[in-house]
């Protein structure tokens, strides 16, 4: 097949690569190209779309000022459109928070819904492809041919010569960028990661959600809630290359609310040597867990984790245990068997003082879920302060380390982006 040329090919279609292609789209006349070996666009957007627009959410603080978030999401803001969502009365929570030593942040938020994700990003694409930005969706990149400034596809006959690159593969690509980088003798860091579980309950256990759709505690040793989803919520089962790890979703407001509630509790580990890598230790406990469940993430009922005892199929009964999971494939087991007891230890601290200040949490039929993890990242070595790791060759979004989130995703695009315009 004959070479194509591009001004800039971007790896990658989620919200980090779309960011970077709307501000070029709009900034300049530069030939635009985007890659992904799915066939849809990708990434946070597609998946609840639960939005965050208040720094340090999501910025790393080693790679982003107030400012410059502030900056970057008035720009998210322009192309997401986002919603507000009310907050009620949340002081006595916030009160009850500091009082434990634990703090509520206070956020501007957005909900799309998974339902509704996929009509965003539609629309989305159709304003870029109306902009003459390419798209080549369902098109796996094989390889960065550097010397010749090429992306290799998937099928090696192919190849796309570029005047710039961003790469921008998402937490999902992390094996495929780590190879990159190697490929490229760019050097890297890759030693936090995430563990916790995911908790399912009934809304009037949690009723904070009244009043706050995503309530943010942080905790004491490194421990904090993550991604409430209400209204009509789920969990699900996410593959990872070598295990499952569960996440929450919630439709849009307008479907039939379900009565449940689900949201993560996340301890973040800072490895040092001998182990480094945090998404070696996630495979780890991941695999671990599986071992345990049948292949399976596991879930337990926090009745039966206070006494100590494993969850069983008759556990899940219509008693006392009145709604069932919502993630119907996971394995009643007994999570104090898989999770290391520091973290756990650590976990199960901060609940109990989430019980304090939201009382009813810890009701015996509440569902833990594990594993949760999130590795997310494998950091490159930039060389300035435009994501750059090699002259012309951009790294970006939560699979590089340059944001946990949507917006600030968007916003590490655009930074990219402007680094490119700037040349």
């Amino acid at each position: 097949m004959a070479k194509k040329d591009f001004d800039v090919v971007i790896v990658g279609s989620g919200p980090a690569a779309l960011g970077a292609a709307f501000h070029i789209a709009e900034n300049s006349a530069k030939s635009v190209l985007i890659l992904d070996k799915n066939m849809t666009s990708t990434g946070g957007l597609r998946n609840d779309c639960k939005q965050n627009y208040t720094f340090p959410v999501g910025f790393p603080k080693a790679l982003w000022s107030a400012g410059q978030a502030a900056a970057m999401l008035t720009v998210a803001q322009e192309h997401l459109n986002p919603v507000f969502a009310k907050q009620g009365n949340i002081a006595r929570y916030a009160r009850r928070a500091e009082k434990l030593g634990a703090e509520l942040l206070r956020i501007r938020q957005s909900h799309v819904g998974t339902d509704k994700a996929k009509q965003l990003i539609r629309t989305l694409v159709a304003r870029l492809r109306s902009m003459k930005v390419r798209m080549r969706l369902g098109s796996g990149v094989a390889g960065i041919d550097y010397n010749n400034m090429q992306v290799v596809l998937s099928d090696t006959k192919t190849r796309y010569a570029f005047g710039d690159l961003i790469v921008a593969p998402g937490r999902a690509g992390f094996r495929w960028l780590q190879d990159r980088m190697d490929e490229l003798g760019i050097g890297y860091a890759d030693n936090i990661v995430d563990v916790g579980i995911r908790i399912e309950a009934r809304e009037q256990n949690y009723e904070i959600v009244k009043d706050y759709y995503d309530p943010k505690f942080l905790f004491p040793d490194g421990v904090r809630t993550f991604c409430t989803n209400s209204g009509s919520a789920f969990v699900v089962m996410e593959r990872y290359e070598h295990y499952y790890s569960v996440n929450g979703h919630s439709f849009s407001a307008e479907r039939k609310r379900n009565g449940l509630v689900n949201f993560g509790v996340l301890k973040t580990i800072e490895l040092t040597d001998p182990v480094v890598s945090g998404h070696q230790f996630a495979e780890i406990l991941g695999q671990m867990a599986m071992k345990l469940s049948g292949g399976r993430p596991m879930m337990q009922r926090v009745g039966d984790f206070r006494m100590g005892k494993r969850s069983k199929a008759a556990t899940f009964n219509s008693d006392l245990y009145d709604f069932a999971p919502t993630l119907k494939g996971a394995t009643p087991g007994d999570v104090g068997l898989a999770i290391p007891s520091k973290i756990l230890r650590d976990i199960w601290k901060s609940m109990k003082m989430l019980d304090t200040i939201v009382p009813g949490i810890l009701h015996p039929s509440s569902i833990i879920y594990y594993p949760e993890i999130k590795a997310y990242a494998n950091r490159p070595r930039f060389i300035n302060d435009r994501f750059e790791v090699k002259p012309h060759v951009y790294m970006i979004g939560d699979g590089a380390g340059t944001s946990r989130g949507i917006t600030a995703a968007w916003a590490s695009g655009v930074r990219a982006a402007q680094g490119i315009l700037a040349q």
